[in-house]
């Protein structure tokens, strides 16, 4: 063992032969959960929120933690890759992988405890972030950090990105929030981690054992790379890039769980957290301000940053043209103050006359040249938040007609420096053709969002992505920052980590990986010896073949069904709980099943448009089966940040699908209900004491696919509309013809 550690992981393993179906066999004898293998479950999670593709060697959902600690000891048996998965709405690759998936968010999501004087929360890796400040609500405590994804992603996933979102101006990273970690190595190490005092590193070497010797390789890690550390690591708070090797050094406690926070999953398995939570803010208000340009907005930003707003966003004239030609008639939108660049500045307090009072303080210090508004209306404020959220669908399809990528939209730099990076990344956009791409993000801590119109269809096209990312790098290298401040490095940005680390540093990155993972079976090929940035790329090359007949036009698709099936971006809005309000996606909501998710269907009919993991085409039975849950509500055709309109695909998919075949008899006597009620209307009373005879009814439920266990609904003795027509005269109105 000490010849691996002391050797870093350096070159990826060379591709090996896996015996599926042992290990499938394997995991089902072993595994108290859902083994999943089939083309359906594989395609569903093939991809996440990102550029990459890697379909899985298959899926566990574990029903306890136990059971997902058994499913890593049958895939350290059979010599196989894991890859812990929560939401899946990484945007960098790091949720996907050509590995075992364990997906914990269907049974392993529990709020174990609340200690509300302490102000800490044990929570299993699955829990949703909004599930989580659900139970914490009544306490008035939430968790601090507060990505945009927080309807979908979970605790894990967000230790595994170290998250941050727009509450990280005040609360900080999820580094900042986790307290104690239970983890699991691939080679079965089971422990709680955090803090390590001396006292606590004499009873871990005094205990022996693997454990023993992970923290004296990470004692050695630390001691020889602590001058390293110190030096080249950006002091910045937005940085997520690489591993947390700043949290070994002795001024942050040699703390082993926070050093783990950010890993991808390429380190251990996170089983529970122990979190530091904060109070919810009594009252909020929110002021927008408004500038010439964004970099005027940039400039602004440590101005405005010194009056400890809890958030301090921005957004340039691109996104809010984008936003206004998606909801023309929101008053919000209109309401803000004069400028083509805003900053949105919210402050807390114990009531609302304090938070007013702290934006007002704000506001007259902002200059001459700014123009302000004062929302005043919390219900107003929520809504430009929630709008300031759905960025990334709000851009994903812009009316130029060219697509948005992922790829580069999360770097960060000190903010000090904002604004002057700004103008130099503005000038490298239009070097390479990109400047149609929308600036925003979270500006008070240096973050800038914005996907670009890469073309990542076409080798030249994604050579021309290379070449920009390259680019990108040392700029924000230069300027000292980040290349990820958010979203994480996963395969879009590990391969440039040295022209921001530095190799010495990149080397330390392959020795802590060494220490926790030496047989690279931890979602390889992220952050430690990567893929490359341009390999696994959904959309490289994929032009799927038409139906030579549609039924359905598909006016915002270009016309292309295949088009239309890969239009989701992955956000992951379909996995909200019920408590949340709103209609998508039902069958989700009911089943906390990927496939019966918007997100998850769709995946089902891209890699059915694609023909490699769902070969079968329009006849395929997984495709028919994610499906057939859906009710057709069009409520993800309203609700989606990118319109996805399931209701109009599966209508399409099943009259192919069925197209010169029987189909199933509920078909028939659901599709044909408006002739059934017409029929039945002439004898009302009949029809219903033949169908709900005891005997009767069940045969007439079986002949129209009805479960017996449903009561059929009796007609009326007289049609509504024959008692309209026969109502007689209207009484004289007061306000005019009634039309409706």
């Amino acid at each position: 063992m000490d010849s691996l550690v002391r050797t870093p992981v350096r070159h990826a393993p060379a591709p090996r032969e896996i015996d599926v179906d042992t290990l499938r066999r394997r995991l089902e004898e072993d595994v108290d959960g859902e083994v999943r293998f089939d083309a359906g479950s594989r395609a569903a999670y093939a991809t996440d929120a990102s550029n990459y593709r890697q379909p899985p060697i298959g899926v566990v959902v574990p029903r306890t933690l136990d059971a997902g600690v058994a499913a890593v000891a049958v895939c350290r048996a059979c010599d196989v890759p894991v890859l812990s998965r929560g939401g899946g709405t990484s945007l960098a690759g790091q949720c996907c992988n050509a590995a075992v998936v364990i997906d914990w968010t269907k049974y392993c999501g529990r709020v174990e405890s609340v200690d509300r004087a302490r102000r800490l929360v044990r929570v299993q890796a699955g829990a949703v972030l909004d599930a989580v400040d659900h139970v914490l609500s009544p306490y008035g405590l939430m968790v601090g950090p507060r990505p945009s994804s927080h309807a979908a992603c979970t605790i894990g996933g967000m230790i595994g990105n170290d998250s941050c979102g727009a509450s990280a101006q005040a609360y900080g990273k999820m580094t900042d929030s986790v307290a104690r970690l239970e983890i699991l190595t691939y080679d079965g190490v089971r422990a709680w981690v955090g803090p390590t005092d001396d006292a606590e590193y004499a009873r871990i070497q005094a205990a022996g054992g693997r454990l023993a010797e992970i923290y004296r390789h990470l004692r050695d890690l630390r001691d020889d790379t602590m001058e390293l550390v110190r030096t080249r690591y950006p002091r910045l708070e937005r940085r997520v890039s690489g591993y947390n090797l700043d949290q070994l050094l002795p001024e942050n406690g040699f703390n082993v769980a926070r050093a783990l926070v950010g890993s991808e999953g390429t380190l251990v398995t996170v089983l529970r957290a122990e979190l530091d939570v904060v109070p919810r803010p009594a009252a909020r208000a929110l002021a927008v301000l408004g500038f010439e340009d964004v970099f005027a907005a940039a400039d602004a930003v440590p101005r405005v940053a010194a009056y400890r707003p809890m958030a301090l966003e921005a957004m340039d004239e691109r996104m809010f043209r984008l936003a206004r030609a998606e909801h023309p008639d929101d008053e919000t939108l209109r309401d803000l103050p004069e400028g083509a660049g805003w900053l949105l500045v919210q402050f807390g307090g114990d009531t609302p006359e304090e938070a007013r009072e702290r934006a007002e303080e704000m506001m007259r210090d902002t200059g001459p040249h700014t123009t302000h508004a004062f929302l005043g209306d919390p219900a107003r404020e929520d809504r430009l938040w929630r709008w300031r959220e759905s960025g990334l669908g709000v851009e994903a399809y812009p009316p130029s007609g060219r697509e948005t990528y992922e790829g580069w939209s999360d770097a960060a730099v000190p903010p000090e420096r904002l604004g002057a990076y700004l103008r130099e990344y503005e000038t490298l956009l239009r070097r390479h053709g990109y400047q149609e791409s929308a600036l925003y993000g979270h500006f008070g801590q240096g973050c800038v969002h914005g996907r670009l119109p890469f073309d990542l269809h076409t080798d030249d096209g994604i050579a021309r992505y290379r070449a920009f990312a390259e680019e990108a790098a040392d700029l924000v290298a230069s300027y000292g920052g980040s290349l990820s401040g958010e979203h994480g490095d996963g395969q879009a940005l590990a391969e440039l980590l040295p022209r921001m680390f530095g190799e010495g540093i990149v080397e330390a990155f392959g020795r802590l990986k060494a220490v926790f993972d030496p047989r690279d079976r931890m979602n390889p090929g992220k952050i430690v010896h990567p893929h490359r940035l341009d390999q696994d790329l959904a959309q490289r090359h994929f032009f799927p073949l038409e139906p030579r007949h549609k039924f359905f036009d598909y006016p915002a698709d270009h016309g292309r069904f295949g088009h239309a099936a890969a239009r989701c971006v992955g956000t992951g809005k379909c996995r909200k709980h019920t408590f949340e309000g709103g209609v998508m996606c039902p069958s989700y909501r009911v089943t906390r099943e990927e496939e019966h998710s918007t997100r998850g269907r769709a995946r089902l009919l891209e890699e059915m448009a694609r023909g490699e993991v769902i070969t079968d085409g329009w006849r395929s039975a997984a495709v028919r089966d994610a499906l057939d849950l859906c009710l057709a509500c069009k409520g993800c055709r309203a609700e989606c940040p990118v319109n996805v309109d399931m209701a109009t695909y599966k209508a399409e998919f099943l009259a192919h699908h069925y197209r010169h075949r029987l189909r199933p008899v509920a078909h028939y006597s659901m599709g044909w209900l408006p002739l059934w009620a017409a029929l039945a209307s002439a004898a009302p009373g009949a029809v219903n004491a033949v169908t709900h005879l005891p005997g009767l009814s069940r045969l007439v439920k079986a002949a129209g696919g009805v479960a017996a266990e449903r009561e059929l609904p009796r007609f009326a003795r007289e049609r509504f509309i024959d008692w309209f027509m026969n109502r007689g005269p209207s009484a004289a109105g007061t306000r005019g013809r009634v039309v409706l």
